[in-house]
């Protein structure tokens, strides 16, 4: 290591694995021959269930004072003890793991971290001993502590609006529930309480701040969780899908499984916990392969919700195989293992609730047409009373026919209303000098094409336009050559936007602002070169004078990712503009993040 190394190391490749059995004790690891230790192979397929596993690894610093941290991003191990070596010394032995209270260590973290100081000429050797009743998965990574920081901070916020959103749904279901007397909400509350502890529980967060000083939770709560959530999704499905008006077995084999489930939240914790994962595993995906098959077999027979339900189960299942797959080290991805269920898990929530929703509109259609059917049976009694008083009748057909004429001219009124309102918001929309959109208009575009592009995660670019030397031109032709030049310019814009998405408004006196939705940077700036190059070389006469025109363009282009985001892009966008025009004019510049903003 020296200060020229990168700041984020992956250790992997410098770790080896001893090959003895059964060594608890480092007095006799250290009495074992070099032969006994191997390099670590990550394709290894991954085992539950470890004890007394041990790995080794060195760090030599030649010449510089640096800071590191070691972070183990497996919050699941059950204990983690570090021998940290210098020069051949024993300097320190910090024990780790979910197994002991939150508190014991030494960086509170979701992760576990072990913070070293690398002083010149020394050797660091770190002994690592692990037992685990899960998963032996090795993320470890030296970090710097500025990066390590960035890195948490941006997963600790995916973390938080992926358990947060997960709360937000649950409590929505049981007002629902509350207000509605419905069990199908009632169901999906509690599954979706369920799925949020146990992503917590994956994510270490519950650890740290639900239960911290009393570790023994860590130890039950999957073997508890994960089948008490299966049981309300079987459960909620037997709602959702109605079988108990569309198929009587379905019906009784979905109550059993929910049986099953619950019986296993009250039995896994009895039982070794390996075999409990591995049998938990097993039923998990069992049970949602034959809940898709339901949903399908109802999808053809013509149930409409029986189709989104499939959709939303059948990406849950794949993400839990992949998940699977990846925890065993069968498959190899750049990803963390949990990330494939929590994918599949956000989207099957989303088409749960929309199941939820389209269910509810039904009920509510149905009740308006037997509503509608009450009224039509009671106007039908009130025309038998009318026919036999005919004279009252004569005068209510008078009164219903002129009330329908009031009526129909109200309508047109209506209409010949709207269609002015139309023409209104129409003009307000549009600069009347250029004849291309106004500020205001350009405010809620970008409003709105910044909420597509953080939905789609599609790139979004802005153009920030200012012609050269405006004021000269005022000065030297005059306001009204100003103005045709300005107009000329929104012609030129115009001209250049193929796209029905894309957006040129006038931003303010010489300024114009351009929105291209779905472009990224380079897009972005070939556009902007293609429209400053047309300008520069235009030919643009007026009242007998030539008018020489150029334009300075700043560009930012990014996935929007907030709803502060957009303006954010615009404020880059200017920067990127004030840099075109410091940098004399007539050119085109990106915006890019100096190096003392990092």
């Amino acid at each position: 290591m020296t200060s020229d190394s990168i700041t984020k190391i992956d250790l992997q490749d410098w770790i080896y694995i001893n090959k003895s059995k059964n060594i608890s004790q480092l007095t006799k690891l250290l009495e074992q021959p070099e032969s006994t230790w191997k390099k670590f192979e990550g394709d290894q397929p991954q085992h539950i269930g470890v004890e007394n596993y041990w790995i080794t690894f060195s760090i030599y610093n030649p010449d510089d004072y640096l800071s590191r941290i070691i972070a183990l991003d497996n919050p699941l191990l059950d204990s983690v003890v570090i021998y940290h070596f210098i020069n051949g010394e024993l300097v320190s032995a910090q024990q780790m793991g979910d197994s002991l209270p939150f508190k014991q260590r030494p960086l509170l973290s979701n992760i576990f971290l072990y913070p070293i100081e690398l002083q010149p000429g020394d050797t660091h050797k770190f002994y690592i001993k692990i037992d685990s009743l899960g998963s032996i998965s090795l993320p470890l990574v030296l970090w710097s502590s500025n990066d390590l920081t960035q890195l948490t901070e941006t997963k600790n916020l995916y973390i938080g609006l992926q358990i947060g959103l997960l709360i937000a749904i649950s409590l929505f279901s049981l007002f629902i529930a509350l207000a509605s007397s419905s069990y199908s909400y009632s169901y999906y509350c509690g599954y979706v309480l369920g799925l949020t502890i146990l992503t917590a529980s994956l994510y270490g967060v519950a650890f740290r701040y639900l239960w911290p000083q009393w570790p023994i939770m860590q130890q039950y709560i999957f073997t508890i969780i994960i089948p008490l959530t299966l049981g309300f999704s079987l459960m909620f499905t037997e709602k959702a899908l109605q079988f108990k008006y569309h198929n009587l077995k379905m019906l009784r084999i979905c109550r059993v499984m929910a049986v099953i489930s619950f019986s296993l939240a009250v039995i896994m914790p009895l039982i070794d916990y390996s075999s409990a994962i591995y049998i938990l595993v097993f039923v998990v995906l069992t049970m949602s392969t034959i809940l898709v098959t339901f949903s399908l077999i109802q999808a053809f027979v013509g149930q409409r919700n029986a189709t989104l339900y499939a959709l939303g189960r059948l990406a849950l299942l794949i993400g839990c195989i992949l998940t699977v797959l990846l925890y065993l080290g069968i498959l190899k991805l750049d990803i963390a293992s949990q990330t494939p269920t929590m994918i599949g898990l956000m989207f099957e929530v989303f088409t749960m609730a929309a199941v939820l929703a389209l269910r509810y509109s039904d009920e509510r259609k149905a009740k308006f047409k037997i509503q509608q059917q009450a009224l039509e049976q009671a106007q039908r009694i009130r025309e038998a009373r009318d026919e036999a008083l005919h004279a009252e009748a004569e005068n209510s057909e008078k009164l219903e026919q002129m009330v329908q004429e009031r009526t129909l001219e109200l309508e047109i009124t209506l209409r010949e209303l709207h269609e002015v309102n139309q023409k209104l918001t129409e003009q307000n929309t549009i600069d009347s000098l250029t004849g291309v959109k106004n500020r205001n208009a350009f405010d809620r575009r970008l409003i709105a094409e910044g909420r597509i592009s953080r939905r789609q995660q599609t790139p979004m670019a802005l153009l920030m336009i200012d012609i050269d030397k405006f004021k000269n031109i005022n000065d030297q032709y005059g306001h009204l050559t100003g103005d045709y030049s300005i107009k000329m310019i929104a012609h030129t814009l115009t001209e250049f936007l193929k796209r029905p998405t894309d957006l040129v408004s006038r931003f303010g006196g010489e300024e114009f602002a351009i929105i291209l939705p779905s472009t990224d940077s380079e897009g972005a700036l070939l556009v902007a070169e293609q429209i400053r190059q047309a300008i520069s070389e235009q030919d643009i006469t007026h009242n007998g004078q030539h008018i020489p025109l150029t334009v300075s363009i700043g560009v930012s282009a990014d996935i929007i990712d907030s709803d502060e985001h957009p303006m954010l892009l615009l404020e880059q966008a200017d920067k990127a503009l004030y840099q075109a025009k410091r940098s004399g004019r007539n050119k085109v510049c990106y915006y890019a993040l100096k190096a003392d903003q990092i």
